[in-house]
């Protein structure tokens, strides 16, 4: 049975997710995690999958929420994150059935100063699932791997308690994904490994309590990934700190193989061999961001550059002093431009993570 048939098109949510993550894992794929900052973005990526007859994910950060209902909007009390989200969420909602691909809808990112922003959220969601009866999001993300494990766990879990009852999964970061340069110092023998690879034992702690309330999460862990763009072969990645941890939670816990749903953070800068192995440890979701920002300006880059002597000015070009320019200068003309060189870059991504027409 194909994965369309199993868990539908559209946003999908509860159980479904599951069933998407575990058909991943056994035919050895991941899914593209898109951090979406517009519209734009928004449909480009949709466009995207849609071309390839695959899953996505698209998910969205507090500062991109607060750009998407304006920047001109204070966001002294998260205000402007809440609404900039819901709005996206709602354009994900109007459309996600003509694309006609499964789509998890997800938030990046919550740190102990943005747990305000999934509470309002959380909150609006309640209504929004007895209007619709389905939720606002598919899932949330928890990130407090910057606070001691014991608050990282009390607090993912009461979050968890929440989301299960609205249909919604969470994933956890456990772990400092984010790597000072001074940590891993690729000439020193000296590494700290306690700072850049998550230890099985706290996966263990996290993975007993959750599992109390449901098996429905993802859990983001160390292992020497880092954020922004890094270059090829100098990051420190070492899969098989998602394997020796898979084990770990098979043997303790007496379950398959590869009981988790891991999120590979950082993903700029890892060879392919790492992505694959990657995979086949257990990775079911692939965050990328910055390579798509650059793709997307390098888009309007390009097209300014072929452009140029139409674009300065409203009148005037090597057509007549009297041509109009409008139609070069349209946002919608440009804005495509960058959609293009954004979804050609994207395409690259769902290759290297083997998510090619997978439905």
């Amino acid at each position: 049975m194909g994965l369309k048939n199993i868990v539908g098109t559209g946003i999908i949510y509860g159980t479904k997710l599951n069933e998407l993550f575990n058909y991943a894992k056994e035919h050895k794929f991941a899914i593209p995690a898109v951090c979406i900052s517009n519209i734009s973005t928004i449909n480009a990526a949709l466009e995207t999958a849609q071309y390839l007859n695959s899953p996505i994910i698209l998910q969205i950060s507090h500062h991109s929420s607060h750009y998407i209902a304006g920047f001109g909007l204070d966001n002294q009390n998260h205000d402007a994150s809440i609404k900039g989200s819901i709005s996206a969420a709602f354009h994900v909602h109007t459309v996600a059935d003509a694309y006609k691909i499964p789509i998890v809808l997800h938030t990046d990112h919550a740190n102990k100063e943005k747990l305000p922003w999934i509470d309002g959220l959380l909150e609006y969601a309640q209504n929004f699932s007895k209007i619709y009866n389905k939720p606002l999001f598919s899932s949330h993300m928890i990130d407090l791997s910057e606070e001691p494990i014991n608050e990282n766990i009390e607090k993912s879990i009461k979050y968890f308690q929440k989301l299960k009852k609205l249909q919604m999964a969470i994933e956890v970061e456990l772990g400092p994904t984010i790597i000072e340069n001074k940590d891993c110092n690729n000439n020193s023998n000296k590494i700290d490994n306690s700072k850049i690879y998550t230890l099985p034992c706290d996966v263990e702690k996290l993975y007993t309590e959750l599992l109390k309330i449901d098996n429905n999460f993802l859990l983001s862990v160390a292992f020497g990934n880092r954020y922004g763009i890094q270059t090829p072969g100098t990051t420190l990645v070492n899969t098989l700190v998602l394997d020796n941890i898979q084990k770990h939670i098979a043997q303790k816990f007496q379950t398959n193989n590869k009981p988790l749903n891991f999120v590979f953070h950082g993903g700029s800068g890892a060879m392919q061999s790492e992505i694959i192995e990657a995979i086949n440890f257990g990775v079911v979701k692939y965050n990328i961001d910055t390579d798509l920002q650059w793709a997307f300006w390098n888009g309007i880059r390009k097209y300014y550059l072929a452009n140029e002597p139409y674009l300065k000015g409203q009148i005037g070009n090597p057509e007549g002093t009297d041509k109009p320019n409008k139609t070069k200068y349209d946002p919608r003309t440009w804005l495509r431009n960058a959609q293009t060189s954004f979804k050609e870059r994207l395409v690259k991504t769902f290759e290297d993570l083997n998510c090619i027409n997978v439905l």
